[in-house]
Order: structure tokens, then sequence, then C-alpha cells
């Protein structure tokens, strides 16, 4: 375990469950919500357009607030932000479970999403607080497997609880790990922002900071790999309940269980991610893992394309794009931030934005073009692993100096 700096009395383990914890919440937010999605649809009258509009609202607001949250907590510190931000999760998911009307829904929604991300920057940016960018990867890894933890148990419990209970049961779980998180952050969490930054919240500042943020190629670099990856997890977030459920005809409980399985996996590339970047430095690590996004994601469509409609030609393929989706993601957070140990907050903050940005427009694309088939999910994480492949091996090639 990675020792931290002097200026937290916190241990490494300590830093390392918050971080998972507040990390995790997105993968609980929508993995555990996800085997309620079809039920939830049919028994609110809704559309599967108003459906998906219940994620990507969720995360257009996460990567929005962000832009907020960053510069807030640069400016009063990040057990500040975090609080309130756990507080207002806990209160939305509530109302998420107690909603009557699809519109309702998605309102709640939004605002847990707006919350969400104030847990997740903070938790980017205490990593910039506490550590060097090399280190700050590998402990961004140990996080991202207490986040897989998280996330292999978060679908198969949702499918669990809404085929015993329904969906609300399902939504009011969400409030329970928002309690838990809170009181965990309210007693154990201290502060790791050294030194305030007065003008964090001066407009023009903020502008300049971020324009900054905005031209420094390494912080491009990583952002577009982050940006990449994450638009083809989300896209298997967005899509698979239905194609699975609907189309291949599983039930709630066997998708929660394929979703563990993919949980897994993402768990061991987290692992993996620690001996690659100790071999080979962080370039290497993601040009190495950019192999495994482009077969996932090129043989899923091919398979789709020849006809071929049967949940392992889903599953396997997807199984290597998410192996090396557990690589990408604690090197692109990372190095996102790496540049910018005085406004860590910001950087986190646009690098969380822009990912949420390729989420939303995915999200939206899916709402319109799926059709009862398998093939709008695995042409479109096709897409993604391309775009990923190209930035591990060109751009963060290039310009990832960490």
């Amino acid at each position: 375990m990675s020792s931290t700096p002097s200026h937290t009395r916190m241990s490494a383990a300590q830093v390392v469950l918050m971080l998972s914890l507040l990390m995790g919440i997105q993968p609980v937010t929508t993995d555990l919500y996800l085997p309620a999605l079809p039920g939830l649809t049919q028994d609110l009258a809704a559309t599967m357009a108003q459906a998906q509009l219940t994620l990507t609202a969720l995360l257009l607001a996460f990567g929005a607030s962000q832009l907020v949250w960053g510069p807030v907590s640069d400016r009063f510190g990040r057990k500040p932000v975090l609080l309130a931000g756990m507080l207002a999760y806990l209160l939305a998911s509530v109302g998420s479970a107690l909603s009557s009307s699809m519109e309702t829904l998605i309102v709640w929604r939004t605002l847990q999403g707006v919350a969400m991300g104030a847990g997740v920057m903070g938790a980017r940016a205490v990593v910039r607080d506490l550590y060097a960018p090399l280190q700050g990867a590998t402990v961004m890894s140990k996080a991202l497997s207490g986040l897989g933890v998280i996330a292999c148990l978060s679908a198969p419990v949702g499918g669990a609880l809404t085929s015993l209970w329904g969906w609300h049961a399902a939504l009011m779980t969400l409030a329970v790990f928002g309690a838990c998180t809170l009181v965990l952050i309210a007693l154990r969490f201290e502060e790791t922002l050294v030194q305030k930054n007065p003008h964090a919240l001066q407009w023009k500042r903020m502008l300049g900071t971020w324009w900054q943020i905005l031209r420094t190629p390494q912080f491009v670099a990583f952002s577009a790999l982050s940006m990449a990856s994450y638009g083809g997890l989300f896209t298997y977030l967005a899509a698979s309940s239905f194609v699975y459920i609907r189309v291949l005809g599983f039930s709630a409980t066997q998708y929660g269980l394929t979703m563990f399985l993919n949980s897994f996996v993402y768990l061991l590339g987290t692992f993996a991610c620690r001996r690659l970047v100790a071999r080979f430095g962080v370039r290497r690590s993601v040009a190495i893992a950019g192999v495994f996004s482009l077969v996932g994601g090129s043989s899923m469509a091919l398979l789709a394309l020849a006809g071929v409609v049967a949940g392992w030609a889903i599953m396997l393929p997807m199984c290597f794009f998410i192996f090396a989706h557990g690589i990408h993601q604690p090197c692109g957070q990372s190095g996102a931030v790496g540049p910018f140990p005085q406004a860590a907050g910001a950087a986190s903050a646009m690098n969380g934005f822009l990912m949420m940005v390729a989420a939303f427009f995915t999200g939206r694309w899916l709402g319109v073009h799926m059709d009862g088939t398998v093939l709008p999910l695995t042409l479109s994480i096709c897409f993604w692993s391309v775009l990923l492949a190209l930035s591990a091996w060109t751009l963060v090639h290039r310009y990832g100096r960490v």
C-alpha cells in the first residue's frame, strides 16, 4: 500500500477506502439501476427515449456540475464539497425511489447527477492533492479496484432486489449507500487541500484556468483517452439491459450476473494496470490496453454484422473492452489532472465534464437508434474502441509525459 504524505493523518488504507466509495457512487447509481430499467419503463408507461433520459440527464448533470464543484473545492476545500454532495445525493436517492412518474424520476435523477459530481470530482482532486502523477496512477488504480468490487455487487444486487420487491427497492438502496458514505466522510475524512485558492471562483480567473487546462497537450491526450473509454462503457450501460432482457430474453437476475462478470473483468484490469505501469510506464501500458480495446470492439461488431445474435457474442468481446477500461481510466484520470497541482479541482472537473459529454451524446444517439436488434449497441462500442486505440497510440504516446 502506498504511503500518504505527511500533511494528512489519514492512513493509505483510509484514503483508498474513501476514494473507492466516492468513485464507486457512479457505478452504484448506474449499474444497480440498470436491471430495474425495463420494468420501471413499463410501470411508468414511458417510452424508451424517456428511459434513456434517466441516464443521460443524470450523466449530463454529473458532468456539468463538476465545472462548478471543481473551483468551489479549490476555494473552500474538498471536505465541505464532499459533505454537501453526499447530503444532496441522499435526498435525491430517496426522491427517486418514491417517484410516481417518469418526469419526476428524471428530475430526481438529474439532482442525483449533480450530487454525484461532487463525490467523483472530489476524489480525483484528493489524489492530486496527496500524490505526484505517477504514484497517483497507482493509487487511482487501487481506488478503482474498490470501485470494481462495488460494481461487481451492484448489478446482481439490483437484479435481485428488482425481482423480489420491484424497482423502488433497488433505487432506495442508493440512499443507503449515500448515507453510509456521508457518515464516513463526516467522521473520518481530513481536508487534503493545503492551500485554498481565494480567487478560484472569480469568473475571469475560472475562464483563464479552464483555457489553460484545455490547451495543455497532456490534458487533451489523457482526456481523449478517458472520454473514448467511458463512451464505450456508457454505450454498454445504456443499451445492454434492453438488449439482454428484451432482445436475448435474459431475466433481470441473469442480466445482473452478466454485469457481475463484466465488473469482475474490470477489476482484473485495475490489478493489471498497477503491474503494467510499474513495469512499462503509463504510455506503454495504455498502448497495450488499446490492443484489447480494439479487439473487443471490432470483434463484437463483426459478429453482429455476421448475424450472430447470442449472449456470448456480446459478453466475450466486452470482456476485452472492459479489461482495457480498467487500465485506461486510472491512467487517463490521473494523467489529465497531473499537470495542475494548484488547480486539481478544476482540471478534474473538466476531465469529468468531457467524459459526460461523450456519454450524453451517446445516450441521445442510442435513444433514437435502438431498434430491437443488437446492432446499435455493438456498432457504437466498435466506434469508441477505434477512437480509444487511436488516442492511446497517437496522442498519449506523444504527449503523455507522466
